[in-house]
């Protein structure tokens, strides 16, 4: 199961390692990412759960999810890695006469915002009207503090209803499937049949940057564009972006930590436009390996959880050997 990359492919995964933190003896916990998955109701507990785990078991410090109360008991069951926060509530929850509204329930979630450095809206988030509204709220608060923001699944559906949320924001990645672009571009008219449409949808976004999954994923903030053709499996089981997500947060954490010199890299520095397409294309290309090795091994039987456990073995392929160096 040898890697088959292109040439070009194994230049952008060379850049990549510019921003990978090496393990150093003077860091301290947290400095390596602060990652919070904001998503998880009643219905969806899984979603949010293998993104938030998915950042953890890549490489970051602190993982954690924000969700409704019914679903963090059963999260908390499914690993005592990540700390569960019920802080999320569904309209069907609310008790009689409560007061409850959105901005009382996104105080909580943004007090925790100084906390962390990334967050992904979405997994698990479903479409209950009090649960997007306080989503988008807490959005807007992590704009304002210029954190990383990763968004996804129905968090998408929100951005579609309000673009303005993230417009402009260049700290952000959408990562939408077949659906979910369509969707987005309709809502900023955006013909899905153009073969640039990645590039069209990112630049009416204000050049947010979208990851388009599929066959291959194409990566674009509306001026220049990447395609990550890393191979993956053939078996499309729901739940595998929640991987990407997860992996997409740690490096988005970790391009923080590259901009504020946490470590010494050598030769010059990479522009914070260029930082972005390699943090989507890291994660792109960790989570396509991930299903290609998990696929080799299930087959048809491959579930979403099947790519957990080869996330670390997708990273050291693509970007370590037994030395620290690339195995480009």
């Amino acid at each position: 199961m040898a890697l088959s990359l292109t040439p070009k492919t194994r230049e952008v995964l060379f850049q990549v390692r510019k921003i990978i933190p090496p393990l150093l003896e003077k860091f301290h916990k947290g400095q390596m990412g602060r990652v919070a998955v904001i998503g998880g109701c009643e219905d969806y507990t899984g979603a949010p759960f293998f993104s938030a785990n998915a950042s953890a078991l890549l490489g970051a410090d602190l993982s954690h999810i924000i969700c409704e109360p019914t679903a963090a008991s059963v999260i908390k069951t499914y690993s005592p890695n990540l700390m569960v926060h019920p802080y999320m509530l569904q309209s069907n929850h609310l008790p009689p006469n409560s007061l409850e509204t959105a901005d009382s329930l996104s105080g909580r979630i943004i007090g925790m915002l100084d906390r962390l450095h990334v967050i992904v809206v979405g997994p698990g988030l479903g479409r209950d009207e009090l649960m997007l509204e306080t989503a988008g709220i807490v959005i807007a608060a992590a704009r304002e503090r210029g954190m990383g923001i990763i968004i996804d699944a129905d968090g998408l559906l929100l951005i579609s209803k309000s673009p303005g949320l993230i417009k402009h924001y260049k700290n952000a990645i959408l990562t939408p499937n077949i659906v979910e672009f369509s969707r987005l571009c309709k809502a900023l008219n955006v013909d899905t049949t153009s073969p640039t449409a990645c590039t069209a949808l990112a630049r009416e976004l204000g050049g947010v940057t979208v990851l388009q999954k599929g066959k291959v994923d194409i990566i674009s903030n509306g001026t220049s564009t990447l395609t990550c053709d890393v191979p993956g499996g053939l078996k499309r089981s729901g739940g595998q972006g929640d991987t990407l997500t997860g992996c997409l947060a740690t490096f988005l954490a970790w391009k923080k930590a590259y901009v504020e010199n946490l470590w010494d890299v050598e030769g010059g520095k990479i522009g914070e436009e260029e930082l972005i397409r390699l943090v989507a294309f890291a994660g792109s290309a960790v989570t396509r390996r991930c299903s290609y090795l998990a696929f080799a091994e299930k087959g048809r039987s491959l579930q979403a959880s099947d790519l957990q456990g080869f996330i670390q073995r997708a990273f050291g392929e693509l970007f370590e050997d037994g030395e620290g160096g690339a195995k480009l």
